[in-house]
């Protein structure tokens, strides 16, 4: 069986436990993932399974795609991820659901892209605190990044220099999230704390290794 599956960042929510306990919790919707292509050892190196998600119109799939997507029995998708594959049969085409993956209390790692900050400056994208005392001669330095390096030795910026710019849209793994509730009547579940992304943002859930 599949050591993941692809799902959609619905929300945030929160629930208690029987003792009373209060956990917030992100609502990811995990519809059936389509197989659409299996690795084996034997032919590619490795074994993985291709699982599938979401819809998209089939002229706005590349014809290579087409074919791969008949290949395996099912309408063109708009997500393709791979995940490790235990032991397990699997077909092309089949469907592999919430429940068949995850459980209740189990701990699980969730992979995103996160928001796009777009152009940032160093308060914000590296958590400087800027020159807090505005006294003393200070005009329009609160949120300065200061010195970058030395003039005559080195002569230049070395490279990792913490400094504005693009800020967001990485990938970004959430390790040790606890699934709460596996609501497989509603093809949702519910796991403690935040996950990388905006809402309706593509996620990637894995067993824990």
């Amino acid at each position: 069986m599949s050591k993941g599956l692809l799902g959609i960042k619905v929300g945030m929510t929160s629930i208690f436990d029987k003792d009373g306990n209060h956990f917030p919790c992100t609502v990811i919707e995990v519809e059936p993932n389509v197989v659409t292509q299996i690795r084996t050892k034997e032919r590619d190196g490795y074994s993985a399974v291709q699982l599938a998600l979401g819809n998209k119109k089939e002229k706005r799939t590349a014809k290579s795609m087409r074919g791969h997507f008949e290949a395996a029995g099912t309408t063109p998708k708009r997500h393709v991820r791979e995940f490790p594959l235990s032991e397990s049969e699997l077909s092309l085409g089949d469907e592999i659901r919430l429940e068949d993956v995850f459980t209740e209390g189990e701990i699980i790692n969730v992979s995103g892209t996160s928001k796009g900050k777009g152009f940032q400056g160093v308060v914000k994208r590296h958590k400087f605190r800027g020159v807090n005392d505005a006294t003393h001669g200070q005009h329009n330095r609160q949120r300065a990044p200061g010195s970058i390096g030395a003039g005559s030795d080195p002569s230049r910026v070395f490279k990792g220099m913490r400094m504005a710019g693009r800020m967001g849209t990485d990938r970004v793994t959430i390790k040790n999230l606890k699934v709460m509730r596996v609501m497989s009547d509603q093809n949702a579940i519910l796991v403690i704390g935040a996950v990388p992304g905006p809402i309706n943002g593509l996620v990637e859930l894995r067993k824990k290794q």
